[in-house]
């Protein structure tokens, strides 16, 4: 694994975000994920953006983590619904080291429960999250409105 610091990402990351969000076909310019940043961390007190970077303070990756309070489980639900690593990156730790913080999170917040969100677009991602303990659940389904 690479020597990998994680942190909360600030609006000035935005630039550094927007080849992450890219590589999951999310692309955006920096302005708009700047301000969706701002939003974020306004609108939903208890979700976060984690970014992973190097000894030199480059961006690797990138988390967003949500807990979402539901009726049907005893705890919350702590969800992933974002995660992406620089391909330069990838197979170096960066991945998992952003999983192990969303997943400190949950502990932290007493949360019984993380699920990742990771549509069929993302398929090369599934044998990550399975390589990390994740099992597949079920389905999502989504309506674009």
């Amino acid at each position: 694994m690479t020597a990998v610091r994680v942190r909360d990402a600030r609006a000035d990351d935005a630039a550094a975000l927007v080849p992450l969000l890219g590589t999951l076909g999310y692309p955006a310019p920096a302005v708009v994920v700047a301000d969706r940043l701002v939003s974020l961390q306004r609108a939903d007190p208890t979700g976060r953006v984690l970014v992973a970077l190097d000894e030199d303070g480059r961006p690797l990756g990138v988390l967003v983590y949500h807990c979402t309070p539901v009726l049907h489980r005893p705890t919350a639900v702590g969800r992933i619904t974002a995660l992406a690593v620089d391909p330069s990156a990838r197979g170096l730790g960066v991945g998992r080291r952003l999983v192990e913080e969303g997943e400190r999170l949950c502990r932290d917040a007493g949360l019984a429960r993380l699920e990742v969100t990771s549509g069929p677009s993302h398929a090369a991602a599934y044998d990550f999250y399975r390589h990390l303990g994740y099992e597949d659940q079920g389905l999502r389904f989504a309506k674009v409105l």
